[in-house]
């Protein structure tokens, strides 16, 4: 496996992902914006678990899980968000939950919730530039 190639096609589409998030939150698509959020988190926790174990990263979309199978040290205040953030991964995609989440997206909540995806998003890519 060259690692690297893999790395650079998860940061690559999760930038792509990320861009597009904040479109999506400018036309006031809030649940799909924060769906989006949760999908650049996710690429880039892939990308850093082939850095570390030089292998694909397990199909899983809980991000929590995938920082610590990953092994990557976790700051206290990312553990609650990354919880929060993989729940928009489910509420923004099955039916039973889009309701409930789509009242709950307001802009506020939206802005609030893309400034510590952004925090992590920053974080990440320093991490794998270590």
């Amino acid at each position: 496996m060259k690692s690297q190639k893999f790395i650079n096609h998860w940061i690559i589409s999760a930038n792509d992902d990320f861009e597009t998030m904040q479109i999506l939150f400018r036309s006031k698509r809030y649940t799909w914006a924060l769906f989006l959020g949760h999908i650049t988190l996710e690429k880039l926790l892939k990308a850093y678990y082939i850095s570390v174990h030089h292998k694909h990263a397990p199909p899983i979309h809980n991000l929590l899980r995938l920082a610590e199978k990953s092994n990557l040290e976790i700051p206290e205040k990312y553990i609650d968000w990354l919880d929060n953030i993989t729940l928009f991964n489910l509420n923004a995609r099955y039916d039973d939950y889009k309701r409930e989440f789509y009242n709950q997206c307001t802009p506020k909540y939206t802005e609030l919730w893309i400034q510590r995806i952004t925090e992590i998003k920053n974080w990440l890519l320093k991490k794998l530039e270590e």
